[in-house]
């Protein structure tokens, strides 16, 4: 070896050994996301990383069937992530385990979160016996999607903006269709449609602290009962999700002339249906019993977990992606719609006129109820009803029943509000 070519190979060595010890001592925050939403949250996090040069997110994708196991499993194992994409109906269930941190002095004094630009459905979600879990990341609702060609075909000119004008559109509609078409798709083992209508009701689904059950009252009666008639006066099909092939066809052959959905259909719809019909069908709001309508506020919020160590960096993580530029970004790229009311102004979702019937519902729009067990309830409402429409049963047991197996569900939280009350 030359003398020339061992300096050179010395001085490239000299300086290729500090880099390769060099260790990468930024902050490390593990962030899990699910869905969608979890597979294109690392393009935002790009900027976030920029801005941010001493920190780094890893994000770990989950898919929405097994998400909650992970979870419960995370948590049981110590291993639960510095923040996450939480489902709004989990939000409880995770706040009473105590596996969340409460964000209200952060909130105080953050110059990002401005808790009067988030829709009240949003907000209300994330408040747990009073404190604060989450900031809304998505909103959600489910509105009517409509074909405007047979409702005109049928004598209507606009969508129904109460449950008389919708049930006498539905009947004209139905007449119109036959024997082998309805006039309105509620899937048997969807929960939502019933909810919706249910949470336009002046009277709670739960009451005494939310530790009983409350479907015998005035308001769910009146819901139970719009909701089983669509299907006795033959205008809605005795069908479950798995008994419909493809809901966007059937749509587009006039199966159904109303459908109840959410905004990840608008994107469905104008690719689905065929060109033909892309001026034939709209959104709006869902019809009340007096004109008001409203429905539930869905969607995800994002979480620190209490067993963070870096909560100061996930905190500055939930602020950035609240940031309605970038909760428009999300829009962009997902479809899911803002929960703020600031990034409703951009043209990209004031000129969208299928989202505006989504604009109008958030400002009606309702929680269901904060506690742990909702999910469970919300089956056991969805069976009620369809023990009524399949099997024939008689209403009234069944709003009986539906309370009873309620109040078997929330005995455990009885058994815990009456000891906190004890104290």
């Amino acid at each position: 070896m030359s003398p020339r070519f061992a300096f050179l190979t010395c001085l490239v060595l000299a300086l290729l050994l500090p880099a390769c010890s060099r260790t990468d001592e930024r902050t490390v925050l593990r962030f899990w996301g699910m869905g969608r939403e979890g597979e294109v949250v690392a393009e935002l996090i790009t900027q976030f990383e920029r801005e941010h040069p001493d920190i780094r997110v890893d994000v770990q994708q989950l898919p929405w069937t097994a998400a909650h196991e992970k979870l419960l499993t995370a948590f049981a194992g110590d291993a639960l992530p510095d923040v996450c994409q939480l489902g709004n109906t989990w939000l409880a269930e995770f706040a009473v385990l105590g596996a969340l941190e409460p964000l209200d002095d952060a909130i105080a004094q953050s110059r990002v979160v401005d808790r009067d630009d988030f829709f009240a459905a949003a907000w209300d979600t994330n408040v747990v016996d009073g404190r604060v879990y989450g900031i809304p990341w998505y909103l959600d609702t489910r509105v009517l999607f409509y074909r405007k060609d047979l409702l005109a075909r049928a004598g209507f000119a606009a969508p129904p903006r109460d449950w008389d004008e919708w049930r006498r559109a539905m009947a004209a509609v139905k007449q119109l269709a036959g024997a082998d078409a309805y006039a309105v798709l509620l899937p048997l083992d969807e929960f939502e449609p019933l909810l919706q209508l249910a949470l336009q009701q002046d009277e709670p689904l739960l009451v005494d602290s939310g530790t009983r059950a409350n479907f015998r009252n005035p308001g769910f009666r009146r819901a139970f009962a719009f909701y089983v008639g669509m299907f006795r006066e033959n205008w809605a099909p005795r069908m479950s999700d798995t008994q419909i092939s493809n809901v966007w066809n059937e749509f587009a052959r006039g199966f159904n002339a109303f459908y109840i959905t959410g905004p990840w259909n608008i994107g469905e719809f104008k690719r689905r249906l065929p060109a033909e019909l892309q001026q034939s069908w709209g959104t709006a709001p869902l019809p009340g019993i007096d004109g008001r309508g409203g429905g539930v506020a869905g969607g995800t919020s994002l979480a620190v977990f209490r067993s963070s160590r870096h909560s100061q960096a996930a905190w500055q993580l939930v602020e950035f992606l609240s940031r309605p530029e970038q909760q428009l970004r999300l829009h962009a790229l997902t479809g899911d719609l803002p929960p703020r009311r600031s990034a409703w102004r951009d043209p990209a979702l004031a000129g969208d006129e299928y989202a505006q019937a989504f604009r109008v519902q958030f400002e009606q729009a309702r929680p269901a109820p904060a506690v742990a067990e909702w999910e469970r309830i919300a089956i056991a409402m969805q069976l009620a009803a369809e023990r009524v429409v399949r099997g024939g049963m008689d209403s009234e047991e069944a709003l009986r029943r539906l309370d009873g197996e309620v109040d078997a569900i929330l005995e455990k939280r009885r058994w815990m509000h009456a000891r906190t009350v004890a104290r």
